[in-house]
């Protein structure tokens, strides 16, 4: 159980009631990682264990912010792109008597979902939908709240998935995107920044909407817009951090191997090397640094 530590900042005309500074305990759910599992490509077991661990460091964070939205106990609510549940089991401790639809386009972690809904015992709270949200638009009734965590960016088209959102709803229905500013930091060297902004130059040409400002995106999906939240996430060094920025970086070198330097990859092969007494998981200097935004639109 890793001890964390939050700075909060709300800003707009958010209904606030989340901590400024909060000390606390993360207990296992979470915030999905912003790796793809809204897309309609698999990921295998890796992009798994990077959003349950991603649920387990910023659990304490995803709480403040599901406590935050301006909704009063919702009895259906959609996650869209819900991964291995992070935001699923999130949602369904804040509002007991809610029902989750999780929709991702992922099998495998749609399995991995199901089978801890079933762990936690909550398998008649939860139920699942395989679709890729970029070709087709499932049945998904009429939720009260829909749930779209580290997944709008990753939609080919996500003013038409705005407008299909917007349609979905019941009238009065709330909308809540969550958002990362960016890839987890966790050594605050020259290196890792020329790691991310190596990853960043791909990522930009693979998913243009990542880093978006979605508040007048909603505007003119036909939502208002009622509030927005920036959530800084600040966690010290722990086992699970130690995995985290393993498990993390491990998945990023696959995308920069062929445009860092040769010194850049050989200083990052020995960060992920488990035997290299300057390892990731022998340091004690590990800090999870990112942000995340949130915006709480209406349905008029």
């Amino acid at each position: 159980m890793n001890h964390e530590h939050g700075a909060e900042h709300d800003h707009g005309h958010g209904h606030g009631h989340g901590q400024e500074h909060g000390h606390g305990h993360g207990h296992g759910h979470g915030h999905g990682h912003g790796h793809g599992h809204g897309h309609g490509h698999g990921h295998g077991h890796g992009m798994a264990d990077i959003l349950d661990l991603d649920a387990q460091v910023v659990a304490q964070h995803t709480a403040s912010i599901t406590a935050w939205l301006p909704v009063d106990q919702p009895r259906r609510i959609v996650d869209l792109g819900a991964g291995t549940g992070a935001g699923t089991f999130a949602l369904l401790e804040q509002f007991p008597e809610a029902h989750v639809t999780a929709a991702d386009a992922d099998v495998d972690h749609l399995t991995r979902l199901r089978d801890k809904a079933c762990e936690l015992g909550l398998a008649d709270r939860v139920s699942t939908v395989q679709a890729d949200l970029d070709t087709e638009w499932p049945d998904l009734g009429t939720p009260d709240l829909v749930w779209a965590s580290a997944s709008m960016h990753h939609m080919a088209d996500p003013d038409r998935v705005l407008r299909q959102v917007h349609d979905t709803l019941a009238p009065g229905g709330l909308f809540a995107v969550v958002e990362l500013a960016g890839f987890p930091r966790f050594l605050g060297t020259e290196l890792e920044e020329r790691i991310h902004a190596a990853s960043d130059s791909r990522h930009a040409e693979l998913m243009p909407h990542r880093g978006a400002d979605w508040g007048p995106k909603l505007t003119a999906a036909g939502f208002t817009v009622e509030g927005e939240r920036t959530v800084t996430i600040h966690v010290k060094q722990s086992e699970v951090v130690g995995r985290y920025a393993l498990t993390s970086l491990q998945r990023m070198r696959g995308t920069v191997v062929d445009v860092l330097s040769a010194e850049d990859l050989a200083a990052l092969d020995d960060l992920l090397d488990p035997d290299s007494p300057t390892g990731l998981l022998l340091r004690d200097d590990l800090v999870v640094r990112s942000e995340r935004t949130v915006w709480a639109a209406r349905k008029a």
